[in-house]
């Protein structure tokens, strides 16, 4: 046995019998607020600025149960981060048991979102915070209880104070969770790191033959799904249905060519956000590129440039493959995200 070895042996044996534990390997923390390569910064309204104290709230309160009616549903039962904070089901069923009557987007990104709802009623984050808490098929509870509730909890008395120097109310709620959702920043796909990290080798043949495609003007899909969070965030009607039984945008605004018209979602992580469509009808990927390709189902107000594509089945596969680079592992695995509890 040479000394080396010897050394190797008396420092395992010395660490067996030691009784204080060994070092933990050190491990930096993932920034709570880290903006992807090529973003804008996102905008945190005055009043609700970010702070880790708010997050730290806001995070809480995303995960926690004690925004429902009977305490059996909180955001993140709808809005799952394993799948990029969107839901599995066409519908997500509330208290009660409930269903819902849209499907759940994705929160990813919903920073830079200049209204929320998919018919844009809503103008603020913190406003659509008091949609699912007022619905009756979703939390079907009032936020005047809610701060009752959480008034009794010394932990939420005490983050309140810290974060917005007054008790658990209406206010902290809608603002706290607010500020957790603006930290939900997805640009580290493989995408990303082609597109704005320039490295070279990350995408197949096959996704930058969709990548291609998917810009051209032989698809138009970049029209709608463009930008660096790919949305252009109008309100478009894509042939689903001849007939809709959702009106969409004509629930707000009471105009007839406003109906059948939805906002435009994001396509990041869109791999993962399955089921889709405002109603989860269309199950896969491929799916959708073939109710694309097929034109659609020629509604009044359906956009133009929806149309007979003929797409061959290689093209059809390569969107596909290019819809998949999407996906953001990191932050969809991001401790940061996970529940608290």
């Amino acid at each position: 046995m040479n000394w080396k070895t010897r050394i190797f042996f008396i420092l395992l044996l010395a660490s067996a019998c030691s009784k204080e534990p060994l070092p933990e390997p050190s491990v930096e923390p993932e920034p709570l607020l880290q903006v992807p390569v090529g973003f804008p910064d996102p905008v945190f309204p005055e009043g609700n600025e970010f702070s880790e104290i708010r997050w730290t709230l806001g995070r809480m309160l995303f995960f926690d149960p004690v925004l429902s009616r009977d305490s059996s549903r909180s955001c993140a039962s709808c809005h799952l981060p394993e799948y990029a904070f969107s839901d599995t089901l066409a519908f997500s069923p509330g208290v009660d048991n409930a269903s819902g009557v849209r499907n759940a987007p994705s929160l990813a990104n919903v920073a830079y979102h200049p209204y929320f709802t998919r018919e844009g009623g809503v103008p603020t984050l913190e406003m659509q915070i008091l949609v699912p808490i007022q619905e009756h098929n979703e939390f079907d509870f009032n936020i005047l209880l809610i701060a009752e509730r959480l008034q009794r909890d010394s932990l939420y008395q005490k983050l309140s104070w810290e974060a917005y120097d007054r008790a658990p109310d209406h206010f902290v709620i809608t603002r706290a969770i607010a500020c957790f959702e603006r930290s939900l920043l997805s640009g580290n796909s493989r995408y990303d790191q082609y597109y704005f990290q320039e490295k070279s080798n990350v995408l197949s043949a096959a996704e930058l033959r969709g990548m291609e495609l998917f810009f051209s003007e032989k698809t138009n899909c970049g029209d709608c799904h463009g930008g660096f969070n790919f949305t252009n965030y109008s309100f478009q009607n894509n042939g689903l249905y001849e007939e809709y039984a959702d009106p969409g945008r004509f629930r707000l605004t009471g105009l007839e060519e406003d109906r059948a018209l939805f906002k435009v979602p994001s396509l990041r992580n869109v791999a993962l956000t399955g089921p889709y469509m405002h109603d989860g009808s269309l199950p896969s990927l491929e799916a959708i590129v073939e109710h694309y390709n097929s034109g659609g189902k020629g509604h009044p107000h359906q956009n133009a440039l929806v149309r007979p594509l003929g797409l061959s089945e290689q093209e059809r596969s390569d969107l596909v493959a290019f819809l998949h680079s999407l996906t953001d592992l990191a932050f969809v695995h991001n401790p940061n995200y996970s529940s608290p509890f």
